[in-house]
């Protein structure tokens, strides 16, 4: 049972450096990096048909991204990714997957460089955990990280 490195796939800079990061460990401990995009949940109601239509695109575009970093992320770990999509808050979506797969034991995040602190789902993570129903080591990676920094780290 190989072990699997989750990595949140979002917005911000400092995400690659969490993804370089969490591949090369995958590739030096025979692992794998599961990917897990979060989708916000719509509370409109009033528009059902059209929140139905903006999940579907939201869905496709994250299928999309996954399938983009796949090739990168298979020649950098030796294996190929495994795609997670969730909704919901980052937190709740991270805990789900968590306690859905055992095998996942590593969640690799990567601190923001800016002024304003590490971001706000590493502060989230500092502060509660990650709440799954088992202990989970969390690796927080600096994102100003250089590619030769990461490879002599990992």
């Amino acid at each position: 049972m190989p072990r699997k490195f989750l990595v949140v796939v979002d917005d911000t800079p400092e995400f690659e450096s969490a993804l370089r990061y969490a591949a090369r460990r995958a590739r030096s401990t025979g692992g794998r990096v599961a990917l897990l995009r979060v989708l916000p949940t719509s509370t409109d109601e009033h528009w059902t048909g059209v929140r139905e239509e903006i999940e579907r695109e939201q869905r496709a575009e994250a299928e999309a991204l996954l399938s983009r970093l796949a090739d990168d992320t298979a020649e950098r770990s030796g294996a190929a990714p495994l795609f997670l999509i969730e909704q919901g808050e980052a937190q709740d979506a991270i805990r789900r997957v968590v306690n859905d797969d055992p095998e996942i034991k590593i969640l690799v995040l990567a601190a923001g460089a800016s002024a304003r602190g590490p971001g706000p789902l590493v502060s989230a993570i500092l502060k509660q955990g990650v709440g799954a129903g088992r202990k989970l080591p969390v690796t927080i990676v600096p994102g100003e990280l250089t590619e030769s920094e990461i490879a002599d780290l990992a």
